[in-house]
């Protein structure tokens, strides 16, 4: 459903001035935003006028679904039949392959994570977008409005999604007692050796920075996209370690689900989608969001600057953050939802309770995916941090 695929190799952030394709542009670009870069001078789209007729969308598996898959999920034939806009969807397994797609021209929507979404804008692939020709945008939890991923100098690039943690996943008959903590993957002699399992992308780097955060004080870590030369050097070297641990690394859940219905991986990163799943199916499974906090994702739906259809892609905006269809993706998929209405449309009541949809106090332990870039994103101007063309090349030296 989500990040299916292997990584593609990541191009290097663009921090450059791009033309708009059509958007009306400022005469200067803006001041450099907290997530600290110049974003090209692009203006949102002005008013919404007649639909085109089609949007062509990338997303995550599960993020536009038409019935096709399960007859009973279905949020796009309403749209279609609402709008006339006729849904293409092309389904991108990893962030960078969505940045690629989108890249190309080709699509005017794409369901972006925090690391994906500072490489779009600063490439000018994507504007920003007028939040009042989405009026659903208003119900938005606050907690997700405005944020470093999604936003520059507080103009918003898109509407959230939902949200969602990389919890601990764990088979409660083999490991015992229950972790709550990372240690069970990063200790070096763990029990588990050659059963756990690790997502399979450069950003989980973050992972073991974030653990660095807890356990080494002394590295300073502040924020585990914001890494140094020490800092970095300190995690690589712990996935280095972690990898003599690995049985299997990840991006596909269906095999995730499947290595732990077998007993292949026993304990490892996941998403609460995987946890339900495998549940369903009868894997003796259990998750915890661990001590030391975690990771995790806040999707950000982004317009094309040089959108063919914008008018139908404005639309979806607002459809797929309005209370009813927000409610269904979020169900379907296993996560929070954006728009704090759709709460009271969910099939479970007990659907917002579950993924802490309006528990900021746990989504303050969350470290959402942010792109890194060189200006390190914790606030320090005195080094350089390590930007994600370098994460990239970092994880294909620790995958070996």
């Amino acid at each position: 459903m989500r990040r299916i695929g292997s990584a593609l190799a990541a191009a290097a952030l663009a921090l450059v001035t791009a033309c708009g394709g059509g958007a009306p542009t400022t005469t200067t670009a803006p001041a450099p935003g907290q997530s600290g870069f110049v974003p090209p001078p692009l203006q949102p789209q002005r008013a919404l006028g007649t639909g085109e007729g089609q949007v062509n969308l990338v997303a995550w598996a599960g993020y536009v679904e038409d019935g096709s898959n399960d007859p009973k999920v279905d949020w796009v034939t309403p749209f279609e039949q609402e709008t006339g806009c006729q849904v293409n969807t092309k389904v991108a397994g990893t962030s960078d392959e969505m940045v690629t797609l989108m890249r190309t021209g080709q699509y005017d929507a794409v369901s972006a994570s925090g690391d994906a979404s500072l490489r779009l804008i600063a490439a000018g692939t994507v504007a920003p977008v007028n939040t009042s020709l989405i009026p659903n945008y208003t119900d938005v939890f606050d907690g997700l409005k405005s944020k470093p991923w999604n936003s520059v100098n507080g103009v918003p690039y898109g509407v959230p999604h939902g949200r969602g943690a990389n919890l601990l996943m764990w088979r409660t008959d083999t490991v015992k007692p229950a972790p709550d903590s990372w240690s069970v993957v990063f200790d070096p002699d763990s029990p588990y050796k050659g059963r756990i399992t690790a997502y399979d992308s450069p950003i989980y780097i973050a992972d073991a920075a974030l653990y660095l955060m807890a356990t080494k004080p002394d590295l300073g870590i502040k924020s585990p996209y914001a890494l140094d030369d020490k800092q970095f050097q300190a995690a690589v070297d712990l996935l280095k370690q972690q990898k003599q641990l690995v049985g299997e690394y990840w991006s596909d859940y269906t095999k995730e689900i499947q290595a732990f219905k077998s007993g292949d991986s026993v304990v490892g990163t996941t998403w609460q989608v995987i946890v339900n799943v495998a549940k369903s199916e009868k894997a003796p499974v259990e998750a915890v969001l661990p001590k030391e906090g975690a990771t995790g994702w806040s999707d950000t739906w982004m317009v094309a600057a040089k959108a063919a259809n914008p008018n139908c892609a404005y639309r979806w905006l607002d459809w797929i953050i309005s209370p009813t269809a927000n409610a269904q993706v979020a169900e379907y998929f296993g996560e929070a939802p954006s728009n704090a209405k759709a709460c009271e449309e969910t099939a479970d009541p007990n659907h917002c309770e579950t993924f802490h949809a309006t528990d900021e106090e746990y989504f303050s332990k969350i470290h959402y995916w942010t792109t890194p870039i060189a200006q390190c994103l914790d606030g320090r101007t005195d080094v350089t941090c390590k930007d994600y063309a370098e994460w990239t090349r970092a994880w294909t030296e620790i995958k070996g």
